[in-house]
């Protein structure tokens, strides 16, 4: 395609260049026709001076009175007339064409041969060419007949005009302009190169008169006569050839007209239409091969979306089979959690277990003595103090009940759903569960109660958890130490935290308390696995809450539990 658009453009260009050269040969053979026209009319203008110098002399009445015998001075006349009109030469012929007198005497003696003198011996006007010799190699006569009296010729006057004086001024003007006679010979012509070249007998062009025919050669484009020249430097190497005949003086007027200059513009047209073809071209070509890289490119993105959505689906595939896994092993690490805090819950009543059976003991031993008190009130007829003791004994059963209800809740699986939970609620009940423990540690506790309660997002019996497993950690951790005080404390800010603060030795390593089995109880009554405060961060983190240990610059731990603000009852409703 490529190739064949190159050869539209190439044939396109050269028509252009035709075009344009055959156009500008049409203008440049108008200007010919006029600088020939010129030429040929200045040369006729120049030659017929001497014509009418010729038909002058032919009444004066000197050249009448030598051929009629009488003069004296006829050639003072004639060589002062021929000095004032730069002639070559004037004479006067008789009527057998002999010269009777000569302004300067070069002529032969003998005329009556020549053409022109015939002619004006016939009475009319003659004129021809050739040699002056020995004053010039190139000459024009003009001959006008003299006449008697009676109208009967009686001779002629004969103007020799030196044609080296006529074409002098011509040299080197432009165009290249020659004039030629009957025979096809340069006579006249502003190259001085040319003169006396001849036509062949071809009729085509000029050749030396005696040397060799240089190169030559004729085209026609479009109906124009070029001639294609080697004949020097002061001649142009292509030429246009136009010709006028000049009938007045027996000549041909020829001209060269350099073609250079409609050449260029020809080239410079097919130059700038094959230029403006070929970036139109260009950018057709360039439109085309983005079109095409589009389409290889459209073509492998296709093939690339293609393979990706494959690849994607299969993603996608292996992507929800691993979510299912995933929500599986969720749910089973979910279950693991709970079964984990309700067995941290179940290690913890474990370990209150003692305490807790001291505290159901002393009610049923204050109950059944109680009892038996009332039996012997009222064998005694004392019903008041027999209802003493049954109001103490129902006082007994409501708290071994609220124990009981304590241990219940404690015990049960929580939802993991986060809720309205009074905190200070959760508190207490934390407290109750490890007051054993904490009485039986000669631990004192320092606690101040809200005025009302405080309501934060979680849940009673997780929250219990996590408040007991601080409670039991900080009583244990007393066990060695000599003050044994646990202070706990709500501060109510943007947040609301619960702060426990000890006494004991502090926190070995705060970094690492809240990992998984990692724990400073030795071996014993009190010992662990270490999973309470893990299990207590993890319980705090579901709420959306943190919680945080170090120590005190005092002494002691400090662990502080920030949990999440919800609205009153009558914010929600």
């Amino acid at each position: 395609m490529v190739l064949a658009f190159l050869g539209v453009v190439l044939v396109l260009a050269g028509a252009v260049w035709r075009y344009g050269y055959v156009q500008g040969l049409d203008q440049l053979a108008a200007r010919g026709q006029a600088d020939l026209a010129l030429a040929g009319d200045r040369l006729v203008g120049q030659l017929q001076r001497y014509r009418d110098l010729a038909v002058v002399l032919a009444d004066h009445p000197d050249v009448r009175a030598e051929l009629e015998g009488s003069a004296t001075n006829t050639e003072a006349v004639l060589l002062e007339v021929a000095d004032k009109s730069a002639a070559l030469d004037i004479a006067v012929l008789d009527r057998q064409g002999r010269v009777r007198a000569a302004a300067k005497g070069s002529l032969a003696r003998e005329l009556g041969q020549e053409r022109f003198v015939q002619r004006a011996l016939r009475g009319a006007l003659g004129w021809g060419h050739g040699p002056g010799l020995p004053l010039t190699p190139r000459a024009f006569y003009q001959a006008a007949p003299v006449f008697d009296d009676a109208g009967k010729v009686m001779g002629a006057v004969l103007v020799v005009t030196d044609l080296n004086g006529i074409d002098y001024n011509w040299r080197g003007t432009n165009p290249a302009a020659f004039f030629t006679d009957a025979q096809g010979i340069v006579y006249i012509s502003n190259r001085s190169e040319l003169l006396f070249w001849q036509r062949p007998e071809s009729g085509e062009g000029l050749s030396p008169p005696a040397a060799e025919t240089p190169e030559f050669s004729i085209t026609w484009p479009g109906g124009h006569e070029i001639w294609h020249l080697g004949w020097g430097p002061y001649l142009p190497q292509e030429a246009l050839h136009m010709t006028r005949m000049l009938p007045v003086i027996g000549m041909r007027g020829e001209v060269l007209l350099d073609v250079a200059q409609a050449r260029r513009l020809a080239w410079s047209q097919s130059a700038a239409v094959a230029a403006l073809c070929l970036a139109f071209g260009s950018l057709l070509f360039l439109a085309a091969e983005r079109r095409r890289a589009l389409a290889e490119a459209n073509m492998k993105l296709e093939g690339r979306v293609a393979a990706r959505t494959v690849a994607l689906r299969d993603t996608n595939a292996q992507l929800l089979r691993e979510a299912r896994d995933r929500e599986k092993a969720q749910a089973a690490l979910q279950q693991a959690q709970a079964d984990l805090v309700q067995a941290g819950k179940l290690s913890a009543l474990g370990q209150m277990s003692a305490g807790i059976s001291h505290e159901l003991n002393q009610p049923l031993m204050a109950i059944r003595s109680f009892a038996e008190n009332a039996v012997q009130f009222m064998e005694r007829d004392k019903p008041e103090r027999a209802a003493e003791n049954l109001a103490r004994i129902s006082d007994m059963a409501r708290r071994m009940g609220r124990i009981i209800q304590n241990l219940r809740a404690f015990a049960r699986q929580d939802s993991t759903t986060r809720e309205r939970v009074d905190l200070g609620a959760a508190l207490h009940s934390a407290l109750e569960l490890t007051q054993t423990h904490v009485r039986e540690a000669g631990v004192e506790m320092e606690y101040a109660p809200a005025d009302g309660p405080l309501w934060v997002r979680g849940g009673e019996v997780r929250l219990s958890q996590v408040f007991v497993n601080l409670i039991t950690n900080a009583v244990d951790a007393m066990a060695a130490s000599d003050i044994k005080v646990l202070r706990v404390d709500v501060d109510q800010s943007e947040v609301i935290t619960v702060n426990f603060r000890d006494t004991g030795p502090g926190i070995e390593m705060p970094d690492k308390v809240f990992d998984p089995f990692y724990t400073t109880k030795s071996v014993g009554p009190t010992g662990g696995m270490g999973l309470g405060l893990s299990i207590s961060y993890g319980i705090v983190q579901s709420f959306g809450g943190q919680i945080r240990g170090s120590n005190l610059k005092s002494g002691g731990a400090w662990f502080r539990v920030t949990l999440e603000r919800a609205a009153t009852q009558t914010e929600a409703a």
